[in-house]
């Protein structure tokens, strides 16, 4: 398939070339450019050259371009006219997703794009149908039996499935790509919390589970939509059914329809016993009126699509960063062992060290690299920049996690620290007091009205899985010496070809 999708961007590329060769030849001598590091920017096709060239390196590119000028907002100029304004302005942050929120949508490029895969949910929506899920899915996720649920949902998956697949792993030698087993975790977590379904795909045999390989392929192709030159040859190619959209349909086709079939046996079950305890997500939506199978399928898919990518994406750099950082990986240690196992639950809130050090590796390596809106009228952001209605605006949590201005000269360091001061009231024995930041200067979980509402949760079951594995195993990157692993992104943060790991049991001590 990768190679397939290389070879429909190449042939997309190369017939717009054609047609525009005489056109590049004549004005390459004499660009429309702007100094530093802004990208060259040419008649009609604006500066797609730069784009394609570091296509496979996007995030990294145009945080470097970003973060190099003053303002830390550019305009890229897209082929035929179209531009997109990029940011890692906190400012401009706040302006979109608080003080100007009713301004900058979802919109309809990032509609048509994902519809397929997420439907009318809740990250694919706007107006009041986005507003009725919130308040709904809000009230869910405020009471104090689903937070329950959740414990008992990470606990099952972490004794039974995970930490015994590590102890094989360490007793056996074996090396994991331990992207792949969070990534598992994450969506047998996900699938129960929201479907009451266990997928057992971190049962010990690591299957290939249809609805969890049609999920990631969906996700894949319906993110690389958004990187053709012209969305025209996706549409093209879905109208006639071939290519990546061939298979795409049968991805979305295999998730839709499960989804629903649990859908339809939840209410059955509902129907027929009236006293039946209420506790994933779609069993809440249900027992509350909903009764539109479609739009619940589609709440409930935006959930996995949350639930599965980020708190696997973002655990999966934590690892890698606490593997290579000793110091950090003992200040860890040194607050679980003061901690027992069997209240972690009680005392998640008091592991401020290993709470700074999630913040701090998502910082720089945030499971949403970047997110885009699109302004559904004229607009100036506050460092001038003019908005033209239709325009995507993206925020670039990733460049943002960059700034030196921000976080000083010492940014490209994991340092937990940075999040922490002593805590006065306990300055006898050493305690740290966790200094959080604005959600405007650390975007990690959206902001405004839009924040992320399962952002405790997702706090709740990474720092129990931390404490659990760190506290009996070591997790050692299996990589050469100063070489770091890459970072690639659909609609997520990912390790390129994965993340090998070897798994060494600690010693008691």
């Amino acid at each position: 398939m990768p190679a397939m999708l290389n070879l429909e961007l190449l042939a997309s590329f190369l017939f717009c070339l054609l047609l525009l060769l005489p056109l590049l030849l004549f004005f390459s001598l004499r660009p429309s450019s702007s100094s530093g590091k802004l990208p060259k920017s040419y008649p009609l096709i604006g500066s797609y050259l730069a784009i394609f060239a570091n296509r496979k390196r996007r995030i990294q590119w145009t945080s470097e371009v970003v973060t190099g000028i003053p303002s830390l907002t550019f305009v890229l100029k897209r082929p035929f006219g179209y531009v997109q304004v990029l940011t890692a302005n906190p400012a401009v942050v706040q302006h979109m997703l608080k003080t100007h929120f009713h301004i900058y949508k979802k919109g309809d490029l990032n509609h048509t794009t994902l519809s397929d895969l997420l439907g009318n949910g809740i990250f694919n929506s706007d107006g009041t149908s986005w507003k009725f899920q919130r308040q709904v899915s809000s009230h869910e996720f405020n009471t104090r039996s689903l937070r329950k649920f959740v414990e008992q949902v990470v606990d099952t998956e972490l004794n039974a499935r995970l930490l015994p697949i590590l102890a094989d792993a360490a007793a056996n030698k074996t090396i994991l790509d331990f992207q792949d087993i969070l990534k598992r975790f994450a969506f047998d977590n996900i699938c129960e919390i929201a479907f009451g379904y266990d997928p057992g795909y971190l049962l010990p045999s690591l299957p290939e589970a249809t609805f969890a390989v049609a999920f990631e392929n969906a996700v894949r192709i319906s993110s690389d939509r958004f990187n053709y030159f012209l969305p025209l040859v996706w549409k093209v190619k879905r109208f006639f059914n071939i290519g990546s959209e061939k298979h795409l349909w049968a991805s979305v086709a295999r998730v839709r329809a499960f989804a629903k079939q649990v859908v339809k046996e939840k209410k059955r079950e509902l129907n027929e016993k009236s006293s039946l305890k209420s506790v994933d997500l779609l069993s809440r939506f249900l027992s509350s009126g909903i009764s539109d199978e479609d739009f619940v399928t589609d709440i409930v898919i935006s959930f996995i699509l949350a639930g599965r990518d980020t708190t696997s994406a973002a655990l999966t750099w934590f690892f890698w960063l606490v593997g290579t950082n000793s110091g950090v990986e003992n200040e860890i240690l040194k607050e679980i062992s003061d901690k027992n196992e069997a209240q972690m639950y009680d005392d998640v809130k008091d592991l401020v060290y290993t709470h700074a050090s999630i913040c701090e590796s998502m910082r720089l390596y945030p499971p949403v690299p970047n997110d885009s809106k699109e302004a559904t009228s004229d607009d100036v952001l506050p460092d001038g920049t003019f908005v033209k209605k239709g325009t995507r605006v993206t925020y670039h949590p990733y460049a943002m996690g960059r700034v030196e201005g921000v976080w000083g000269s010492d940014w490209a360091e994991f340092r937990p620290e940075r999040w922490l001061e002593r805590d006065a009231a306990a300055a006898e024995d050493g305690r740290w007091s966790f200094l959080g930041r604005d959600a405007y200067t650390y975007p990690v979980f959206q902001a405004g009205p839009r924040i992320c509402l399962g952002k405790e949760m997702a706090f709740l079951q990474m720092k129990r899985l931390v404490a659990s594995v760190l506290r009996r195993y070591r997790v050692v990157p299996v990589l050469e010496d100063g070489v770091e692993p890459v970072l690639i992104a659909d609609l997520t943060s990912k390790m390129k070809g994965g993340f090998p790991v070897r798994i060494e049991e600690r010693l008691a001590t």
